[in-house]
């Protein structure tokens, strides 16, 4: 008899398991409490794969073998207890996909920068001609791409919440870009918990492996100092780098490693700024490993062309500037995309609350934020945080609102920045959902 895997999630990683899971020989269930899509749903129906949404069938889920479960749920489930209890496996998706590939992965973690540098590494490989997969939070799901297609290497981006459930996955190359709080509702607020989440990118590695690292980054820097690390570290940063390390020195950005060195100016690389100096760095290093050519890698690094939802300078209207920064879900994300704008703000703000310090903003709100729009269903922190440092702001409930009291509030030359520092879950689907109707009722202005 086939042994029985359960799937907890519908969404792309989740349907990405189920596939896999019966190319291997398993028989596959999966179970979402939520509602899946039509097109997955479609897709579980093509492959005859047992499913059910809008319950768990906890029986047969806490009969299985293993089970895959989707990041989204938290390990203080009542069924992940019950499972763990009586010493179930609970593992991800990539832990899973992990297993039936040889391909060379490149993992990319950190609080901010992530999808920036998972895209661009990926932009630098496809460019160079390599056979290349894109997964992770980004992308298909990586089992899915293992289960139907034959990819070389993998670049992958990988959330706290994926590293928790990988266990014997092991990185060619881990990147981690830096470390500050974030999801800390997740791990008990207790921020070492969340430091040793990120740090599994590098559990499994071995002499042979990369583990390229942020030299600036406080946390990461202390992380280091107790721990013993197997990889060869590649440390970057902004200052002038040593042999195998990135860095700049006298405006042009740097990357020693193994005897080469590549060099170009700061002022060609496509995406502009101090964080996105590292992420250029990161993307570069992750590359040079896999014998990237030099002109290969100054032309990807000179026209990516950026990602959405991410400092997306989106429209102009009557002198303002509209920029969509919805992937910022934590404060220190907001605090990149503050430092970046030199024009006054109008800043959209607010969301579902994950443990945040706004303290750390109050010196650059202070300094360019003339309006700020609060955009949520409870918005009591952000008064409590703000109120006496803005003089103009508004409460919205819904992004129509939102966007259209931003505009009023907005003066010619202003920019009108939607970077909300919160997760979107009250009154949106995702990130995505958020800036996609930022950007509609913008352009409905």
């Amino acid at each position: 008899m086939k042994k029985l895997v359960a799937i907890l999630g519908g969404g792309e990683s989740g349907v990405g398991a189920a596939i896999l899971a019966q190319k291997q020989g398993y028989s596959v269930f999966l179970s979402d409490l939520g509602q899946i899509k039509d097109k997955y749903k479609q897709v579980l129906a093509d492959y005859n794969i047992e499913f059910e949404e809008e319950k768990h069938s906890t029986d047969k889920i806490l009969s299985a073998e293993f089970v895959i479960k989707s990041p989204g749920i938290p390990d203080k489930a009542p069924l992940i207890v019950q499972l763990k209890e009586q010493k179930t496996q609970v593992i991800s998706e990539i832990e899973f996909a992990g297993r039936y590939t040889n391909a060379k992965t490149i993992c990319i973690t950190g609080s901010n920068g992530k999808t920036t540098t998972t895209l661009l590494t990926y932009h630098i490989l496809k460019n160079a001609g390599l056979n290349v997969g894109l997964a992770g939070n980004v992308g298909k799901s990586f089992a899915w791409q293992v289960a139907l297609e034959n990819i070389d290497v993998y670049v992958i981006e990988l959330s706290s919440f994926q590293l928790d459930g990988m266990y014997d996955f092991r990185a060619d190359v881990a990147v981690l870009m830096n470390i500050t709080p974030d999801h800390l509702d997740r791990y008990n607020y207790q921020m070492q918990n969340y430091v040793d989440s990120k740090f599994r990118v590098i559990q499994n590695q071995t002499k042979n492996d990369f583990f390229v690292v942020c030299v600036d980054d406080e946390i990461t820097q202390n992380e280091l100092k107790n721990r013993n690390i197997i990889p060869a570290i590649i440390p970057f940063g902004l200052g002038e780098p040593d042999q195998n390390a990135a860095g700049i020195k006298d405006g042009e950005l740097i990357i020693n490693l193994n005897q080469n060195q590549f060099s170009m100016s700061i002022l060609e690389l496509a995406l502009q700024g101090k964080h996105n100096a590292y992420n250029s760095m990161a993307a570069g290093i992750a590359s040079m490993v896999f014998n990237i050519r030099n002109e290969q890698l100054r032309e990807s690094l000179s026209d990516f062309t950026g990602v959405e939802h991410r400092l997306e300078r989106f429209l102009t209207v009557h002198g303002i500037e509209f920029v969509n920064d919805s992937k910022a879900t934590n404060v220190n994300s907001t605090w990149y995309a503050l430092e970046s704008i030199s024009k006054p703000i109008v800043w959209i703000v607010g969301g579902i609350d994950k443990g945040n310090d706004y303290s750390l903003l109050h010196g650059l709100v202070k300094e360019k934020v003339r309006a700020m729009v609060c955009l949520g269903k409870d918005n009591k922190k952000l008064h409590e945080a703000f109120d006496g440092i803005v003089k103009n702001h508004v409460d919205a409930t819904s992004m129509d609102q939102a966007v259209k009291a931003a505009y009023y509030l907005a003066r010619n030359g202003d920019t009108v920045l939607l970077s909300p520092a919160c997760a979107s879950f009250d009154l949106f689907e995702n990130y995505e959902d958020r800036g996609r109707q930022f950007k509609l009722y913008v352009r409905n202005l």
